[in-house]
């Protein structure tokens, strides 16, 4: 469960710009290529504006990879789909507290089904939600995009935001508390991972980058570079 890159961080397509005909050969096909986790996207058209995939396609796709299975809710209401994704062979589940009624009983509910729990912050969700419930967190996704559709572009205010979720994660671990993963969602590519990664990401979701790409593997390995470039820089 702790697949991750050279340094630490994960990249983590999301088949949301998968070739849908054909998605169990792309996970294997990218998993191959060096991803380190399977993001996968589930919108209601009530949360989002916009229907994707549920638990029969997560189930369908387990045997296919080895990797964790990153599933991101777009959906309210949150709960009765965590069973229910725990049981198709999630292992992180994340979901928006907006959407949420009781987002503490729904971080439990997560990892009572044996899955790391997170909450997903859209552009506009305030980051006071993390201070409440950071014992129950195993991940912080940061959306840089407002969600519901792939292949937009990352919103660059995203950046002062994830700064500052890091520094919440930095001081709550440094205080004896445990390890929150810092997760980016929405337009993260070659050319901006690295601006990503010196604002304090360590798992990056990208679609449309890796999956509209011929080369999965060679995009995969130009992201690790700029990673890497980033980390050289930081310290």
């Amino acid at each position: 469960m702790s697949n991750t890159g050279p340094s630490g961080t994960r990249i983590a397509p999301s088949i949301l710009s998968a070739d849908f005909a054909r998605l169990g050969e792309e996970v294997r096909n990218v998993v191959a290529a060096g991803a380190d986790w399977i993001h996968f996207d589930v919108m209601d058209n009530h949360y989002v504006p916009n229907l994707t995939i549920g638990p029969l396609v997560c189930e369908a796709i387990r045997p296919h990879v080895q990797v964790p299975i990153d599933v991101h809710l777009m959906v309210e209401p949150v709960d009765a789909l965590v069973p229910m994704f725990a049981k198709a062979g999630a292992n992180v589940i994340t979901f928006h507290p907006e959407a949420s009624r009781h987002v503490d009983r729904t971080l439990a509910l997560i990892r009572d089904h044996g899955c790391r729990a997170g909450l997903v912050f859209n552009p506009a969700t305030p980051l006071d939600w993390m201070e409440h419930v950071m014992d129950k967190l195993d991940v912080v996704l940061l959306m840089s995009v407002n969600p519901g559709f792939g292949g937009q572009s990352f919103l660059p205010s995203a950046l002062a935001k994830l700064r500052s979720a890091r520094a919440r994660i930095d001081a709550w671990q440094a205080a004896g508390g445990q390890p929150i993963l810092l997760e980016v969602d929405g337009g993260v590519k070659i050319d901006n991972i690295g601006e990503i990664r010196a604002a304090g990401a360590d798992t990056f979701v990208a679609g449309s980058a890796i999956f509209g790409q011929p080369d999965y593997a060679a995009v995969i390995r130009q992201m690790r570079e700029r990673i890497a470039a980033a980390e050289a820089i930081r310290v």
